[in-house]
C-alpha cells in the first residue's frame, strides 16, 4: 500500500537555527497540514492511483457550489486549496483521513514546489542579467537595451526563445534535493534548509524525492 508522498503547506518565512556544532543554519519555516483526504482515485475507475489533499480551512460561503458538493462528500470541511498527488500503488488512505508532518523525518530530501514572487514587466538587465550597452562613446538612451535581436537576410527572423524584456516571476518553480532540518509535529511545522519559492504565506507543496 502506498501512503501519501507529500503534503500541502504555507511558507511562513525564513529564520536560522543552530546546529549541534554551533553553526548557524538558514531555514525556511513551512506550516504543513494537517491535510484531509478529499478523494481517493484508483486504477479501476480513474486509470491511475492518486489522492486529493486539501489545505487552509475556510467558510462554506467562500466556496462555489460544485466544489462545496465535492468537499461535502468527504465531510472534512471546506478548504482554500486542493491538490492531487499521484501514487505508485494502491492508496493506503481513506477519505477523511488526515496527512500531517509525521510522514517526514529530519534528514529527508524533498522537492518543494511554489509560485515565485511576481516582478511584473522587467528589462533584460534585471530579467536575464544582461550587461547593457556602454555608458559612453556615442551611446545615448540605450544603456539598458538588449542590443540587436535579429539576424541577416538568412534566416531573417528573431529566433524563438530569444531572451528579451517581459514578464518576470509568477511561475511555478520546483526546488529539488531540499533537506529537512527539523520536524515539529506539535506545531505542524517543517524546517527545510535554504530558501524555497514563493512569498510569505504562499502555498507550497512538499513531496518526497
Amino acid at each position: 500500500m502506498a501512503a501519501a508522498s507529500g503534503i500541502l503547506g504555507k511558507k511562513l518565512g525564513m529564520t536560522r537555527i543552530f546546529a549541534s556544532d554551533g553553526s548557524a543554519v538558514a531555514v525556511t519555516v513551512i506550516e504543513a497540514g494537517p491535510c484531509p483526504v478529499i478523494q481517493v482515485k484508483n486504477t479501476e475507475k480513474d486509470g491511475y492511483t492518486a489522492v486529493q489533499l486539501a489545505f487552509g480551512a475556510i467558510r462554506e460561503k467562500l466556496v462555489g457550489k460544485p466544489l462545496a458538493g465535492h468537499f461535502g462528500k468527504a465531510g472534512a470541511g471546506f478548504f482554500r486549496s486542493l491538490r492531487e498527488m499521484r501514487l505508485d500503488g494502491p492508496a493506503g488512505l481513506n477519505i477523511g483521513d488526515n496527512v500531517d508532518v509525521s510522514i517526514f523525518s529530519a534528514g529527508d530530501l524533498v522537492r518543494v514546489t511554489g509560485r515565485s514572487i511576481g516582478k511584473g514587466t522587467a528589462g533584460v538587465m534585471k530579467r536575464w542579467n544582461f550587461r547593457g550597452a556602454c555608458a559612453s562613446h556615442g551611446a545615448e538612451k540605450v544603456h539598458r537595451n538588449a542590443g540587436g535581436i535579429g539576424n541577416n537576410t538568412e534566416p531573417s527572423k528573431v529566433w524563438k526563445g530569444k531572451k528579451m524584456a517581459g514578464r518576470m516571476g509568477n511561475r511555478q518553480v520546483t526546488v529539488k534535493n531540499v533537506k529537512i532540518v527539523a520536524v515539529r509535529p506539535e506545531d505542524n511545522v517543517i524546517l527545510v534548509g535554504g530558501p524555497v519559492p514563493g512569498p510569505k504565506n504562499g502555498l507550497v507543496l512538499v513531496r518526497r524525492q
